[in-house]
């Protein structure tokens, strides 16, 4: 018996990743910005646990701005990621998928605007792992990048490079599709 997956089951299936990444990614988001006002505002004790048990106390303890900077670029960082899954669901949700006609200027204006949020957060996390192997070689003990999601920066931008390279080659389709229209 031959089993036939089917693009339909494919972004179904998709879809609820999507969900589940885009959850984890706002819960992420979340404790990034609650850790940094809570510690900022109420208890600065807080930073040796900052988020997910990441200590920055010592970062905390040698300069409060330099911490409220490293801790709000992770934030910014966090936020662009889960806003990114966000407009990744749009598309399922909002029917702009169309297995007819392909090329559409919805698909199109979806390419550009993930393009631009892959870039944000290529540079956010470049930026903020650059800061934070400048407080490093200043001698403040830092934690891992990773363990503040700023890691992988060059994948985020090479993702922005691919993906405006495919937004602009369905852009070209949207227009021949649209030629193709006109001359029927």
């Amino acid at each position: 018996m031959e089993i036939k997956i089917t693009t339909r089951q494919i972004l179904t299936v998709l879809q609820v990743l999507t969900w589940i990444l885009f959850i984890g990614l706002c819960v992420q988001a979340g404790g990034t910005l609650f850790s940094t006002l809570f510690v900022a505002f109420i208890n600065p004790a807080a930073a040796a646990e900052f988020w997910e048990k990441t200590d920055l106390s010592a970062l905390y303890t040698y300069d409060r701005g330099h911490f409220l900077a490293l801790a709000s670029i992770a934030s910014v960082a966090s936020v662009l990621k889960a806003i990114l899954f966000y407009v990744i669901l749009r598309l399922f949700t909002a029917g702009t998928l169309s297995m007819e006609k392909p090329f559409t200027v919805l698909l199109v204006r979806f390419m550009l605007t993930a393009t631009c949020l892959s870039a944000g957060i290529g540079f956010f996390c470049y930026y903020g792992f650059r800061y934070s192997g400048w407080l490093t070689a200043a001698g403040v003990p830092m934690p891992d990048t990773a363990a503040l999601h700023l890691d992988g920066a060059d994948v985020w931008l090479l993702m922005a490079v691919i993906l405006f390279v495919i937004a602009q080659v369905m852009k070209r389709g949207v227009e021949i599709q649209e030629e193709n229209e006109l001359t029927v």
